[in-house]
């Protein structure tokens, strides 16, 4: 059954701000130097920022952008970021930082767990560098995320445990083999690797603060986004990118949603509670958006949310498949994203909230408006095609 809920953080959004423990992540220096990383890949290009106007008058907003992370690297989501600069981090840190990265001098294994995009980016930057990576996947996993994996090398398996069994399966495996465990989740004594994880992904809004630049003439002052909606698994890519426009804006920073499978809310839930506590969804969490089915909080991630996200949201899979409908399926001259089910449902959520009259409540408190510029990050492509042309070919509502 269709269902969306929401908890609005009262506190004052201008006394809010990137606490000293998170502050470092996101600084001016460690984002730009992830950004000059990664400009050094080869085949290296910013991915697109579609601009949907006509998808915008639709709505009743005055712009609607989407970042199209399916462009990058070739491995069709985002994740690839974060996995590349944090193992090019690690294997600095191994031997002397001298030594070239791809001389063969040393070889590591990387391990991870991963719904399927994460594992694909440590597979991919592993195996690009000269070295190995294991990858377990939890149960329920896609075949097609599988082979995607297997088919950059990594030894790779698909587990009979949740997504944070999972976690902590490959966590025991790094400790028992000398392993490197490259996590996009942080917990107490283990935070570093996902420090640069998170550091990783602000290249993708480093991009976009540029796109937004270009896209006006030198006597126009850039655009600056009212609306920043996030999807969110453990919270790191989310807390990553409002931590950067948070550092890069201050005041000006756009309000920030975060979204999540309602199978899958710990952020939410953690909202809810307000207790100063992390809260957890245990069991399966067998939402269509697998990259967002995760229960347990990344503490980096949260610390910077708690202060800097003015909504939570948890919402139920017809989300994610209109959302895919909305982008794969563009109106006029809008330029066409193909988006997979965790990469659309902040354009799910955001027509629902914009045309359904259930949701008026929440359109008026987040000051939604034909006034309003909304920046929403597709952080996938069809990473399950099978899966894709299905939704895709259904009517609204239906997945």
């Amino acid at each position: 059954m269709k269902s969306l809920s929401y908890v609005i953080r009262e506190n004052n959004r201008h006394d809010r701000n990137v606490s000293d423990l998170s502050a470092d992540l996101v600084s001016h220096r460690n984002t730009k130097e992830a950004h000059i990383f990664h400009k050094g890949i080869e085949g290296y290009e910013p991915t697109p920022l579609a601009v949907l106007d006509e998808q915008a008058e639709r709505l009743g907003l005055g712009k609607l952008w989407v970042k199209d992370e399916s462009k990058r690297f070739g491995l069709n989501a985002f994740k690839g970021l974060g996995g590349s600069y944090a193992i090019s981090k690690c294997l600095s840190a191994i031997k002397d930082p001298g030594i070239g990265l791809n001389e063969g001098e040393m070889k590591a294994t990387f391990v991870t767990a991963t719904d399927g995009n994460h594992g694909r980016g440590v597979a991919w930057a592993a195996s690009s560098l000269g070295h190995d990576a294991v990858v377990y996947l939890p149960k329920g996993s896609s075949c097609e995320r599988l082979a995607n994996i297997k088919a950059l090398g990594a030894d790779a398996k698909i587990t009979d445990m949740n997504y944070d069994d999972t976690v902590r399966y490959a966590s025991d495996m790094a400790n028992e083999n000398g392993w490197i465990l490259v996590q996009d989740t942080s917990w107490p004594g283990y935070e570093e690797i996902p420090g640069y994880i998170m550091q990783g992904y602000t290249t993708l809004a480093a991009e976009i603060s540029e796109q937004l630049a270009e896209k006006v003439s030198d006597n126009t002052e850039a655009e600056i986004p009212t609306h920043l909606f996030l999807q969110a698994g453990v919270g790191s890519f989310a807390g990553a990118i409002a931590g950067y426009f948070k550092t890069l804006l201050g005041e000006e920073c756009p309000k920030i949603i975060v979204i999540e499978p309602d199978k899958a809310d710990c952020l939410y839930r953690t909202a809810c509670a307000d207790d100063g506590e992390l809260h957890t969804v245990t069991g399966d969490m067998d939402s269509i958006m697998a990259g967002l089915c995760c229960g347990e909080p990344c503490s980096l991630g949260w610390d910077i949310l708690k202060n800097n996200a003015e909504c939570f949201i948890s919402c139920s899979d017809e989300y994610a498949a209109n959302g895919m409908r909305l982008l794969g399926k563009p109106i006029g001259n809008d330029k066409k994203v193909i988006s997979g089910e965790s990469g659309a449902v902040t354009a799910g959520v955001i027509e629902a909230v914009m045309l359904d009259k259930e949701l008026s409540e929440l359109k008026e408190k987040l000051c939604l408006n034909r006034y309003s510029k909304v920046l929403l990050i597709s952080t996938e492509g069809d990473t399950d095609r099978e899966n894709y042309n299905r939704i895709m070919s259904l009517d609204h509502d239906a997945f």
